[in-house]
């Protein structure tokens, strides 16, 4: 029984499937499944079975949950005492929802990095809200931003909020709609496809058919499509303002919007928390950083987070 194996088997239970766990590990669904497999042969037992709910865990791996999450934590944060004693820099891993990561990642660890004592590595991508607050409690990242995460009592972690902001459905400067939302093309980014994100739920409740839903691999391709008349998108308002003001986009009256949306902040409880993700929620207060979620900023298409601890021990 390996490490390798116990981080395969706790993401599986937690993220439900074997596909999010290597997308969050960053590897193949086969080096999860033959991980996976391994465990079960040692152990004697299925761990987790698949029935038409999706993933279970059998008695077994019930038992085997917490006692594998530990672990993991604790291997975490060895190789985290290792690195400080080879005198490397402080890590800061943080995974956001696409828009956050495409728009104000960047800027906002830049100034943060400016303002930290001392040598700082940064490493950052895109999360789902399912996977936020197992990426943060399993230590497989160190700070998450995005959607409010619902707690789970086996995992540590408290989500806050850091910035609120209007959730508004955009098109071309110079469209006329027809009919109901339902026969609209919708343009949307990966978030789109995420049910725990404003995008998702709005979607959800107007009922449009998955058809009807073209999705971009960032918020900036599908806002460019928007204006060239390929249907309607969904944007953070003050995300938009220089292309409404150009008229190079227009508002859409749209049943239930603008729909009041919030950024939070997901970090392991005070007491468990690194240095560095105590100093970043510190700064998300300061009128700098407010500044840089507020003001917008050309779109950078962000690249899938990659948990560096994680991938080493993989490979």
């Amino acid at each position: 029984m390996t490490l390798t194996q116990l981080n395969a088997f706790v993401l599986v239970a937690r993220l439900g499937s074997v596909t999010s766990a290597a997308n969050a590990l960053g590897v193949s669904e086969s080096a999860v499944s033959q991980a996976l497999t391994a465990l079960r042969q040692h152990l004697g037992d299925q761990l987790v079975s698949r029935g038409p709910s999706g993933m279970t865990l059998t008695a077994g791996g019930s038992r085997l949950l917490a006692t594998a999450s530990q672990i993991v934590v604790l291997g975490a944060e060895a190789h985290a005492a290792v690195r400080a004693a080879q005198g490397a820099p402080e890590q800061l891993r943080l995974v956001a929802s696409p828009t956050f990561a495409e728009f104000v990642a960047s800027p906002l660890t830049e100034a943060f990095r400016r303002r930290f004592a001392g040598p700082l590595e940064v490493s950052s991508g895109v999360a789902v809200s399912h996977e936020m607050a197992v990426l943060v409690g399993n230590r497989l990242a160190d700070v998450a931003i995005g959607p409010s995460v619902a707690g789970d009592p086996e995992l540590p972690v408290v989500s806050e909020p850091i910035f609120r902001y209007r959730l508004v459905v955009v098109t071309a400067g110079q469209s006329r709609l027809r009919g109901s939302p339902a026969a609209w093309r919708w343009l949307v980014d990966p978030s789109g496809t995420d049910p725990g994100s404003d995008t998702g739920q709005l979607l959800a409740a107007l009922r449009i058919p998955e058809d009807m839903i073209g999705v971009f691999p960032n918020q900036t391709a599908a806002w460019a499509a928007a204006a060239d008349g390929a249907g309607v998108a969904p944007a953070v308002e003050h995300l938009v303002t220089q292309q409404l003001r150009r008229g190079e986009l227009s508002l859409v009256d749209v049943p239930g919007t603008p729909v009041d949306g919030c950024w939070h902040v997901t970090l392991l409880e005070r007491q468990n928390r690194s240095t560095v993700a105590s100093a970043l929620r510190r700064f998300l207060t300061t009128p700098e950083a407010m500044q840089l979620m507020r003001a917008p900023t050309a779109g950078v298409p962000p690249s899938r987070f990659r948990p560096p601890v994680y991938v080493t021990i993989w490979s």
